[in-house]
Formats: structure tokens, C-alpha cells, sequence
């Protein structure tokens, strides 16, 4: 199952990327909604072989996922793996420069179920694909505004 998006951004590409690479900031967001966070490798820069095992309520079961970035090509893209129990997804940012002063994101998700449960979870997200879309779209398209005005103020 995949979702993607993209969303034009008014900043230039290396600010997106940098912004894109606060880490830690996506892990203070991830755990002020209830995840549980911790970065499980020795690397001082971002780069291909970050990890981080989470674990996170989702469907009234606790879901232990295990995150490492698989690929790292500044300031073009981010290539995330994510591990679970009885599931496999991959996370896509791909960053396009428009401009000096315009940036497109593309951002996708896909999920792949390895076991009869996982299957029958994927199953029932499909049946509500159509507002599971349109709510990952407008998450992105909140984010990007954002960041978006950050980068603007800080300019």
C-alpha cells in the first residue's frame, strides 16, 4: 500500500534539506504524541546507517518499529527503511530545486505486510484509502507550510 504527495516550498533547496535533517526535533514531535524514540546508532552527522527503535499505539496495539536511513544524497533525498513485527515500509523524500528560491518535495510511504495479520491490518487500510490519502496529504501540506514560514522568518 503507498501514499504519496508533493508540495511546492518558497525556499531554496539546501534550506529544505538542513530543516529536512533536524532529527532530533522529529523526535521530540514523535514523542510528544506518544512514541517512545531512541537513537540507536554512533553517528555524529546525518548520513546512510542512522537508526532509531521506536514503539507507538496504532489500531489498540503497541507496534515496536525499528527506522534506519537507507539512503542519504544531499540535498536531493532521504530514503528511510522501517521494520516491524509482521510489516516492511519504505519512506521517500525527494527534494527538487524549481528555482534558487523554490523547492519541490515529493514524500512517499509504502507499506508492505509479511504475515496474515499484518495483511488483514493493510487490508482494512485500504478500505479507508481514500481518507487515509487525503489526511497524509494534508499532513504534509501543513508541514511544508511550516516550514515553509521558519524558513522565511529566519531568512
Amino acid at each position: 500500500m503507498k501514499f504519496s504527495t508533493r508540495e511546492d516550498i518558497a525556499a531554496p533547496i539546501d534550506q529544505v534539506f538542513d530543516a529536512l535533517c533536524d532529527f532530533e526535533g522529529f523526535e521530540r514531535q514523535a514523542m510528544r504524541r506518544g512514541a517512545d524514540v531512541q537513537r540507536i546508532d554512533p553517528l555524529t552527522q546525518p548520513g546512510v546507517g542512522m537508526k532509531w527503535k521506536t514503539a507507538f499505539d496504532m489500531r489498540g496495539r503497541r507496534r515496536d518499529v525499528d527506522i534506519e536511513m537507507a539512503r542519504f544524497d544531499a540535498p536531493n533525498e532521504m530514503v528511510f527503511d522501517a521494520k516491524s513485527s509482521g510489516m516492511e515500509g519504505r519512506f521517500d523524500i525527494e527534494l527538487l530545486a524549481l528555482s534558487r528560491s523554490r523547492t519541490r518535495m515529493n514524500i512517499a510511504l509504502e507499506v508492505t505486510p509479511l504475515n496474515l495479520s499484518a495483511r488483514l491490518l493493510v487490508q482494512s487500510l485500504k478500505l479507508a484509502k481514500t481518507n487515509l490519502t487525503k489526511r497524509f496529504k494534508l499532513r504534509v501540506a501543513d508541514y511544508t507550510k511550516g516550514l515553509e514560514d521558519r524558513l522565511q522568518r529566519s531568512a
